[in-house]
């Protein structure tokens, strides 16, 4: 393991909100266009707290998920001041909880805050633990030139460049013709 729990949890939905943005997906379609997309990614990620579930909190969140971007794709010191930043305007307090079938865990804002100001929240916090373990190189964009998407590594030898296994088999293949295109006798 290589972050607490529950930043590996947290990372892990930042990837996936982020891929769900029409310039990360293979369609060219926004994934995060209704009020019901939005309410399955959060019950498939387990987000407690307030939920309106409505058009403003979908365009708020959408908001978000660009903010998001730019965060990940910052270098180490850049980040800092860019979470140091959005920790101080959000009022950001740490806070041990547990609830549910999770142990306890960090939140920074009140469970009745935003659902959009509650995923920058928790993003930031993630990236603390990112920054101070200097491991912002396991947020990464994907290795396939045709795809927008992003990755957080938690592989152990920090190998992993494609956002999804389709990415991954796309490439693989791409390669394999050029090396027989290139060699037609192997």
């Amino acid at each position: 393991m290589l972050f607490a729990p529950d930043t590996e949890d947290v990372l892990e939905f930042d990837a996936t909100i982020l891929n769900t943005a029409a310039r990360a997906t293979r369609s060219g379609v926004d994934q995060l266009a209704t009020t019901d997309q939005l309410t399955a990614l959060m019950t498939r990620f387990g987000f407690s707290g307030r939920f309106d579930g409505d058009e403003a909190e979908l365009e708020a969140v959408r908001r978000a998920r660009t903010r998001l971007r730019q965060l990940w794709t910052l270098d180490r010191d850049p980040m800092v001041e860019a979470v140091n930043e959005l920790l101080a305007r959000l009022q950001a307090v740490p806070r041990l909880v547990r609830h549910g079938d999770l142990d306890w865990h960090v939140h920074a804002t009140p469970q009745e805050a935003p659902l959009a100001d509650r995923i920058l929240v928790e993003a930031a916090m993630a990236l603390v633990d990112v920054v101070r373990t200097d491991e912002t190189g396991r947020l990464r964009e994907c290795a396939a030139d045709d795809c927008d998407g992003v990755l957080v590594d938690l592989s152990r030898n920090a190998s992993k460049r494609f956002c999804s296994v389709r990415c991954s088999n796309r490439v693989n293949a791409v390669a394999f013709r050029e090396r027989r295109a290139a060699d037609p006798l192997a």
